[in-house]
């Protein structure tokens, strides 16, 4: 698989300001969730792998996304109705999506309509909220037409 060289240099800054020692298959890995649209399964992530002839054990992927969701590189989310989770590379910005429960693509919402939730949440309850995630449901136009 061939990496950009700056690519490159955001998956090493990211292993590095988070403590994560550099290795193949953590690059690999990350290069994968890096030029995805949407996130990945581990199996996903296995058959691209197989398919670019990276030699890599199914419990490795398993490991490493569990270590890189630890340490807050990778962000893991499970979808409605399936029984595998997803990775993707945990971005600074939060973001939520809409989900097709058909063919599960993931549109970005681009504006967080929790935040004013959040600050009257703050002041109401005293609580101090340090993050939220938000995944609202539904049919894609393919699959509404699909569908009909």
């Amino acid at each position: 698989m061939i990496l950009l060289q700056e690519n490159k240099s955001d998956i090493d800054d990211l292993l590095l300001k988070e403590g994560v020692k550099r290795t193949k298959h953590r690059i690999a890995i990350l290069e994968i969730l890096e030029q995805s649209e949407t996130p990945l399964t581990a199996d996903e992530i296995f058959l691209i792998l197989k398919e670019n002839n990276t030699s890599i054990w199914l419990s490795t992927i398993y490991r490493t996304l569990e270590m890189l969701t630890e340490k807050e590189v990778v962000r893991k989310s499970t979808i409605m109705g399936e029984d595998k989770a997803r990775y993707e590379i945990k971005q600074d910005a939060h973001k939520h999506c809409f989900v097709c429960v058909t063919c599960h693509k993931m549109i970005p919402l681009m504006d967080c309509p929790l935040e004013e939730f959040e600050e009257k949440l703050k002041d109401k309850m005293d609580f101090d909220v340090t993050g939220h995630n938000l995944e609202i449901y539904g049919y894609c136009h393919d699959c509404k037409l699909m569908k009909r």
